[in-house]
């Protein structure tokens, strides 16, 4: 079994500044600073880019755990996506779409997360009645911290 889940997020900000501040290590290890989430190899600082690879190291549910992700596809300024290649879930998948918004006054991002959870059959009801929630929490989380630095970005300063 696999789970997946959606989340869109309208940032009042272009899509080109959007697309490239999520591929920040910085931006990301800010976001997610609650479980001390930090790059360890690879690339870890500045932005990420086509084929590269980050290892990160968190702590979830009190557990440490390392997860080394690569920029498997990458079309600026429209999508990208990252897949674990190495970690803690059987598959990681997390695909991330960006699009001038209708009133082409921001971006419509959507993210897009495909997940299979370790310890086949017991991980399949983790899956089911813990870590989709807490994984979409995250997400929220992220896109929330991600959406203040963007917008306080786009905004033109006297």
């Amino acid at each position: 079994m696999a789970s997946r889940f959606e989340v869109v997020t309208l940032i009042h900000a272009p899509p080109e500044l959007v697309f490239d501040t999520s591929l920040s290590v910085e931006l990301h290890t800010a976001s997610m600073a609650a479980s001390r989430e930090r790059a360890v190899a690879g690339v870890t600082s500045g932005l990420l880019g086509p084929g590269d690879r980050v290892t990160w190291r968190a702590r979830h549910f009190g557990v440490p755990w390392r997860m080394t992700s690569l920029i498997s596809d990458y079309d600026r300024p429209a999508y990208f996506m990252d897949e674990q290649v190495a970690g803690p879930f059987r598959r990681w998948r997390h695909a991330h779409h960006f699009v001038l918004a209708p009133d082409e006054e921001g971006t419509v991002m959507r993210d897009v997360v495909d997940f299979a959870a370790p310890a086949w059959p017991l991980g399949v009801a983790a899956e089911v009645l813990v870590l989709r929630r807490y994984l979409a929490r995250l997400i929220l989380l992220r896109n929330a911290h991600l959406k203040r630095i963007t917008e306080e970005a786009a905004t033109p300063h006297d």
